[in-house]
């Protein structure tokens, strides 16, 4: 694929990664000349110097010739004109990344698409999402869900006490009632893992479990985790995260939002006519005692500062919160935040560049998804008829390593793979990949 990047922040930066190993042709566009030397030194990809939104520089970059632009500098003007820009010179797909919600409004957006934006991404909303899916599952750290659930991918971490722990992969097997989850991958010290029958759970592991609903109940059982009713949500931060999660579930939630400036504080409390808002420091211990802190059972701090938000939900696990959910803007804070006891970490640049991302496959994959804190994607292909998966058994088919099939929907019901499965015509299935197999992967669906 041709691609086209447009902006060398964090999720250009992101995408960059991601995409050259994919063996795309990437030419990456940015007036920020130390920023483009350090890609041009550790990518394979051609760069351009100068403003995004220029003509002349479009045109040398050849984007008649490209099949997806991509604006994703830190300025949304530019990438709105830019990705305008690139689709009347000839770009096949056009996207931009922007900070306006009104222009995510269906009446609006179908402004954007006249104008030749394929596509505009809103990295506050996408992130805003992520966030209520995760509080309602409410033990585990990720979760990302296939047709509507039926199959759900469940990253969890194995603490002291788990039944799991000490477990071989064939045995954690053999306990499984119904064959209804499977581990399709451990992240361990750093380390993407896809588990043989023989790599045992050991406590710290964070495991990425396809299950179905049938086996959501065992699952908890075996790794120690339940779920349990979330009523109370206490929110550290009046951001564009923090008040759309707040507006999604204020009516069926209780919910107290903490927010520092006064001013938007008072902003927030005009919008939000069904939440307690609160004026204040959500790392002051005692106001978040004398607010209730104790009696919350999620916090959710997305604040702009990192360091406020992985304190604010060390400080609620020790009063007792059971599900903590922290932003953490530097991607670089991630794997040490993972370390600690903070329950979840999302980054909207990540979220982002992930979403992005998906749009670089084929129209045989419906959906990709790139986990937090690993160098792993999870993908879900559409069988097309007559497709190499469907010649053999799974255990026969020559899957490459570093990639397993976890399960499968068929005919609107979801079944966990093993061995002997085989799969058919028009099947959805959820494959878990490292990135450097990724493409082998997509030959068995093609």
């Amino acid at each position: 694929m041709n691609i086209i990047l447009a902006g060398t922040g964090e999720v250009g930066l992101l995408l960059v990664k991601m995409l050259t190993d994919e063996n795309h042709q990437i030419t990456v566009i940015d007036a920020d000349h130390d920023r483009l030397q350090y890609i041009d030194s550790h990518f394979d990809v051609r760069v351009l110097e100068g403003q995004t939104d220029s003509i002349r520089l479009l045109k040398e970059a050849e984007v008649n010739r490209a099949d997806l632009f991509v604006g994703v500098s830190p300025h949304h003007e530019m990438n709105v004109i830019s990705a305008i820009l690139a689709k009347k010179l000839g770009a096949r797909k056009t996207i931009a990344r922007i900070d306006n919600p009104e222009y995510m409004v269906a009446g609006n957006k179908q402004f954007f698409v006249d104008m030749g934006i394929d596509s505009l991404i809103y990295p506050e909303k996408l992130a805003g999402n992520e966030v209520i899916s995760l509080l309602a599952q409410t033990g585990t750290t990720e979760i990302v869900e296939f047709s509507g659930g039926l199959l759900s991918l469940y990253v969890i971490k194995l603490e002291e006490g788990a039944p799991i722990i000490n477990y071989t992969m064939e045995e954690a097997l053999m306990a499984s009632a119904g064959f209804n989850y499977r581990a399709v991958a451990i992240h361990r010290r750093g380390k993407t893992i896809i588990p043989k029958r023989n790599d045992i759970f050991q406590v710290g592991d964070l495991v990425h479990v396809i299950t179905n609903q049938e086996g959501i109940p065992t699952l908890m059982q075996f790794s120690g985790k339940e779920s349990f009713e979330l009523n109370n949500i206490m929110i550290i931060g009046g951001s564009r995260i923090g008040r759309r999660v707040a507006r999604k579930m204020q009516k069926t939630h209780n919910i107290r939002l903490i927010e520092f400036n006064r001013e938007r504080s008072l902003k927030v409390s005009e919008e939000l006519q069904h939440s307690l808002v609160i004026h204040g420091d959500g790392r002051n211990l005692d106001l978040l005692l004398e607010e209730g802190v104790n009696r919350m059972d999620a916090v959710v701090a997305v604040t702009e500062s990192s360091e406020t938000n992985i304190l604010s939900c060390l400080a609620a696990k020790e009063y007792g919160v059971r599900k903590t959910i922290a932003e953490i803007e530097n991607i670089d804070y991630i794997g040490l935040a993972e370390n600690i006891n903070v329950d979840t970490i999302i980054n909207k640049k990540l979220i982002t560049a992930s979403h992005i991302f998906s749009f670089t496959f084929g129209p045989q994959v419906e959906s990709v998804k790139c986990l937090t804190g690993t160098d792993a994607d999870v993908l879900e292909f559409r069988v097309r008829p007559g497709a190499k998966i469907t010649r053999a058994a799974v255990k026969d088919i020559g899957f490459p390593d570093g990639a397993t099939i976890g399960g499968v929907i068929r005919n609107n019901k979801a079944f966990i793979v093993k061995g002997d499965s085989l799969i058919y015509d028009n099947d959805l299935v959820v494959v878990f990949a490292l990135p450097a197999v990724v493409q082998k992967v997509e030959k068995f669906f093609d």
